[in-house]
């Protein structure tokens, strides 16, 4: 009698245990975000996005570190991000969330997105595309993610800022297409201009005032990763401590609770 009713618990555990793993994976167009600061869409042509949601894999995988294919995977853990009928370049998944770059090659408008886990696909969303949508990289305590070149490259935080005057490189995602464009999820290893950059087709604020276009002379590919654009400016010798820092570009601008940590001038 024991033996038996074991294999009859023994039976429903598995059955339950079935179930939960035949779940489809759940999300909603509003748990698609920016991966690099969780601002909501729009979004660009070559933006890393994440996707937030239940069952959307079964285990967490990522980028295998000796990759020489010179690509992001397209499929991870089985797992795979259709946008706009095309499997999607992918950095991370895992049950509840999944980091994807929209495809370098699609245009503004509203286009599909959906999961498919082991051949078991989630709902069909949409998304909206613009030509550019720009979004920082942010720490938890809202300042935005900069390299002090006068600093040995080191980043810029409240505790170690950067100075009036100095070089900084600035990381974002969203800038749209370049020249060179890479193909859809190659990581680029030269540089490549941002479209439109000599004509101002981005602007940088510090505290809702654009910096002078002259004193940033690149905005663009950062070789050597997919997806990620850095723009390479002056600070002015006028800068005060902690400004907000703001991207514009096609008619769109980035998040507006981000700082850039810049140390009180010296008098």
């Amino acid at each position: 009698m024991k033996l038996s009713m074991f294999r009859v618990v023994f039976a429903l555990s598995l059955i339950s245990s079935g179930s939960v793993m035949a779940q489809a994976p759940s999300y909603t167009a509003s748990n698609v975000v920016n991966a690099s600061d969780y601002s909501p869409g729009p979004f660009a042509p070559g933006s890393l996005i994440a996707i937030f949601g239940t069952n959307l894999a079964f285990g967490a995988a990522g980028l295998n570190g000796d990759n020489t294919s010179g690509k992001l995977p397209f499929t991870l853990a089985n797992v795979t991000v259709v946008i706009d009928n095309v499997a999607a370049p992918l950095l991370y998944v895992s049950p509840t969330q999944i980091n994807a770059m929209v495809p370098s090659n699609e245009i503004a408008g509203n286009i599909s997105l959906q999961v498919v886990r082991q051949g078991l696909q989630g709902p069909k969303i949409t998304i909206t595309l613009a030509t550019a949508a720009p979004a920082l990289f942010v720490s938890s305590d809202h300042y935005a993610l900069a390299q002090d070149a006068n600093a040995s490259f080191a980043v810029a935080t409240g505790d170690a800022p950067a100075q009036p005057g100095d070089l900084m490189v600035l990381y974002a995602t969203g800038l749209g297409g370049t020249q060179p464009l890479p193909g859809i999820g190659q990581i680029p290893q030269t540089a490549g201009l941002i479209n439109g950059f000599a004509s101002g087709a981005i602007q940088l604020l510090l505290n809702g005032v654009a910096i002078d276009s002259k004193t940033m002379p690149y905005a663009g590919l950062t070789p050597g990763f997919a997806g990620l654009y850095q723009i390479n400016f002056f600070l002015p010798g006028s800068c005060g401590p902690n400004p907000t820092i703001r991207l514009a570009m096609g008619g769109l601008l980035s998040a507006d609770n981000v700082m850039l940590p810049v140390a009180q001038q010296q008098q």
